[in-house]
């Protein structure tokens, strides 16, 4: 066909809302690809690659359906260049197309690799939103000129204003005059509670785990083919909504930061893989939880609406502002030169440490850990061993279902290893076993003595977190919100405190083993 137009339409991008597919125009072709450029530039949880590729296959169904043309180019087809890039030419040549278009990518990488195609082409092309975010990529860089810092709780506050969600009559004023409800927000879960039975998306998946085994796709983690359990399409994806805002939402607040070896989501939603390939849109949650609210808020307190909005409308637009403002340099920062290899045990689950060991087991198993656990368990870790954060973020990225790089970079580097210096955060998020023993059921069955600071039961986190700060003190002494830490560590007995650093070279030394 003459006057042909292709449109790219990336693994994260599967958004049949968007105005592209308001009408279907047989002169356009959109194309979807499996490339080894994507599941090679890290090595990804086997259900990650499955996932993107099934949600991938079923939207391509979808817009066939639809009546658009569709052109979609399996991981083993013969003529699968396995870059994004090659294949849009080799595609642009076989239509003729007079035009190439696509939307906005949202890595880094991907973006500087498609604009460098788009400039070398001798054909009109352009780049169009994607018409997800509900803010501009520049943003929060624009709000937060001349600042070195980016404090999320204004930038909160501007996006609820921005969208008038839950904010007065007249605009400026948050419902109930409160703001921020994270205090609320950080109960311990009782003894015996549990989420409510999740929705089952269950599909058999042996076709594409077959493919990747052919074709010599290494990855990690466990994936039962006959019983995949991910949402991998709008209509699954709304049913999981609806399931959340029913059913979680009311106990989502109290308890979004408690943990239990019993139960892996608790009352988190699990949406963000939906969200992050754009299946759902961010103001149709926000909007959903609203109003199951406003129908039932005798049900849901506003403090649970509110924890699960800020992370929507706040957290998630946050972090994508910081990732924008600050690439390509932001994956180099290392503000504390840690060097430290990443434990080999991260990628089997096997350690005596309980909470280490569920954590990362959950992880391979179902690709998915709650916010808490990435923060304050295998974050925290890491942080408190002295890992390298360029480890950190590539089992970050690979491991987790959700993880693309301008959702995990900031997350891990920034707000879990601290290596940016603070840009992110006032301070680093490390704890004793204390914190994990207070938030989670861990510490009752495990190998070691949460009470300990040192000897051959003793918590390797007390030691280690004792150790970060004594070996840190330059950098971090003068910080406002650290000093009772140094003022607890200065009136402790100096032979107890090398006793301390002690045991943690020990663990470092033996962190093996552990």
């Amino acid at each position: 066909m003459e006057n042909t137009v292709l449109r790219l339409i990336l693994g994260d991008q599967l958004n049949e809302c968007h105005s592209w597919f308001s009408h279907v125009d047989k002169s356009v072709v959109y194309v979807l690809m499996e490339v080894r450029s994507e599941t090679d530039y890290v090595r990804h949880h086997v259900q990650k690659v499955v996932g993107f590729f099934g949600a991938m296959r079923l939207f391509a169904a979808r817009l066939r359906s639809l009546g658009h043309r569709v052109h979609y180019i399996t991981l083993d087809d013969p003529n699968n260049r396995q870059t994004l890039t090659e294949n849009c030419r080799l595609l642009i040549e076989h239509y003729k197309a007079k035009r190439f278009e696509y939307q906005e990518p949202d890595e880094y990488r991907v973006d500087e690799a498609l604009r460098s195609l788009a400039n070398s082409l001798p054909i009109e092309t352009q780049c169009v939103s994607s018409e997800h975010f509900l803010s501009a990529r520049d943003e929060l860089k624009r709000l937060f000129s001349g600042k070195r810092t980016y404090l999320m709780e204004r930038f909160y506050r501007a996006m609820r204003e921005k969208w008038n969600v839950l904010m007065e009559a007249d605009g400026h004023t948050p419902l109930t005059g409160r703001w921020n409800y994270d205090a609320e927000n950080r109960k311990r879960l009782p003894a015996g509670v549990r989420g409510p039975k999740a929705p089952s998306f269950e599909r058999d998946v042996s076709d594409l785990v077959a493919l990747l085994e052919q074709s010599g796709v290494l990855t990690i983690g466990r994936i039962q083919p006959t019983c995949f359990d991910w949402p991998l399409t709008r209509s699954e994806s709304l049913q999981l909504l609806e399931h959340f805002v029913q059913y979680r939402l009311p106990l989502f607040g109290d308890y979004q930061d408690a943990m239990s070896q019993f139960d892996a989501l608790l009352f988190h939603s699990r949406l963000s893989f939906s969200l992050n390939t754009k299946l759902i849109h961010p103001m149709e949650v926000i909007q959903r939880a609203v109003a199951e609210w406003q129908a039932h808020p005798e049900r849901i307190p506003f403090s649970s609406l509110e924890g699960f909005v800020r992370q929507v409308i706040g957290w998630r637009e946050y972090v994508r502002g910081v990732y924008w403002a600050e690439m390509p340099r932001y994956r180099a920062l290392n503000f504390f030169e840690h060097t430290a290899p990443l434990p080999e045990w991260y990628w089997t689950g096997h350690t005596r440490m309980n909470c280490l060991c569920h954590a990362i087991s959950q992880s391979l198993e179902r690709a998915y850990a709650h916010h808490i656990q990435r923060l304050m368990i295998t974050g925290n870790f890491a942080l408190l061993l002295g890992v390298n954060p360029d480890e950190v973020d590539a089992w970050y990225l690979g491991i987790y279902q959700d993880a693309i790089e301008w959702v995990e970079l900031p997350n891990t580097r920034g707000m879990s290893q601290f290596a940016d210096g603070g840009i992110m955060g006032t301070k680093p998020y490390v704890s004793s076993a204390n914190y994990i023993h207070r938030m989670s059921d861990y510490c009752s069955n495990c190998f070691y003595d949460f009470n300990q600071r040192y000897g051959p039961k003793a918590c390797p986190f007390n030691a280690l977190y004792w150790d970060f700060y004594n070996r840190h003190a330059a950098r971090l002494r003068a910080n406002p919100r650290i000093g009772m830490v140094y003022r607890l560590w200065d009136r402790m007995d100096k032979v107890e405190q090398q006793r301390i650093l002690a045991h943690a070279q020990h663990l470092k030394e033996q962190v093996s083993h552990l």
